[in-house]
């Protein structure tokens, strides 16, 4: 009779657990493709190489109902080399995702290492790319570095209201003795109705480094990048445009640091704009993609640079597809932009991609 009384108790508290428990997902994606770069001062590099499209990667997803309409949630994402086998990024777990929060009807709350507003706007609005492939907007825009993710960020996301949704995100910079020094803010505002979706998103970087023991201190101008990114479907053909705003140290960093095109080395903006005109459309039972991009350097280097590129996605299932890209960069002046992808930087001024992306 105890035993069964006891049984009991342990199958109530364990389908108690198991009720309060939304549920927790395990989800990635795997991206292997060919690349060919040519134009740079290392010649035609071909590889096997991995996130071409979309980096690779492994996630786990959970909710929690606590009632009364509260959720907790928590997201964690590391990265990983398809083609190798090894992390993407040394000494790290989840370097993509780690964040945990709360939900309810006021809006979101999340607390670790996450996107910037900035970033989600060119990736989900501006770029008919999403910033993958060899034509995407990372080859002028500067999408790289805390641009695309920060880490100990504290991110408020507020109910969507009659299309109107809106993003707060603010990051420390840990150095003791001076609270600006390393930290950044970041903030979005959208609109989204039937074809149209439309947003207007800020980044602001400190790049000082405070006083400390051994340590000297460096003072820098804050970086400053504002995007207004939007796109609208004809249902023929889905337009898209993104319009950028940089300025301030290290507010457009060169991707490949590396003087990837030999003779003097590039310098690179802290006074510039950027501007993209992309579409994509169904053609056969796949999607073309195409995109135009213009970069002026409005300091006295007047580094500029124009890109284009144009791509083919051919889904075999709903998770699916084999892709092939192609992408060209006209530098000016000395400009050192590269032809990246998703994962990597570039060697050269023109890249071709041929690979297959699944998602699970």
């Amino acid at each position: 009779m105890n035993k069964t009384i006891i049984a009991a108790a342990i199958l109530s508290a364990s389908a108690g657990a198991a009720s309060a428990q939304t549920g927790i997902n395990i989800y990635g994606i795997v991206d292997a493709g060919y690349v060919h770069e040519s134009g740079g001062a290392a010649g035609n590099v071909s590889k096997l190489t991995s996130g071409v499209a979309s980096a690779s990667r492994l996630g786990f997803r959970g909710t929690e109902d606590l009632g009364g309409g509260l959720s907790a949630l928590f997201t964690l994402e590391t990265g990983f080399r398809v083609d190798t086998g090894e992390l993407d990024a040394t000494n790290t777990i989840f370097n993509r995702q780690a964040f945990v929060g709360v939900k309810s009807g006021f809006g979101q709350l999340t607390l670790g290492r996450q996107y910037t507003p900035w970033h989600q706007a060119l990736t989900q609005v501006g770029d008919p790319f999403g910033t993958g492939y060899a034509g995407g907007a990372k080859n002028l825009f500067p999408d790289s570095s805390t641009n695309i993710r920060s880490s100990n960020t504290v991110l408020y996301t507020a109910p969507v209201w009659n299309g109107i949704s809106a993003d707060l995100a603010y990051s420390t910079g840990e150095q003791a003795g001076d609270s600006a020094a390393g930290r950044q803010f970041g903030a979005s505002a959208g609109y989204s109705n039937g074809p149209l979706n439309v947003r207007l998103a800020y980044n602001s970087k400190n790049s000082d480094v405070a006083l400390a023991p051994g340590v000297t201190p460096v003072s820098n101008s804050v970086a400053r990048n504002t995007l207004l990114a939007a796109n609208y479907d004809f249902q023929v053909v889905k337009v898209y445009f993104a319009y950028g705003w940089d300025k301030g140290f290290n507010s457009a960093p060169l991707a490949n640091s590396s003087n990837p095109f030999g003779g003097i080395r590039p310098t690179p903006s802290t006074d510039s704009s950027e501007f993209l005109l992309g579409v994509s459309a169904p053609l056969g039972t796949g999607t073309l993609l195409a995109s135009y991009q213009q970069k002026d350097d409005k300091t006295s280097f007047n580094q500029d640079a124009h890109a284009w590129g144009i791509g083919y996605l051919y889904p075999l299932s709903k998770r699916t597809n084999l892709y092939a890209a192609y992408g060209a960069i006209d530098n000016k002046n000395g400009a050192g932009y590269t032809v990246q992808n998703n994962t990597e930087t570039g060697s050269g001024d023109k890249a071709f991609n041929l690979g297959v992306r699944h998602a699970f």
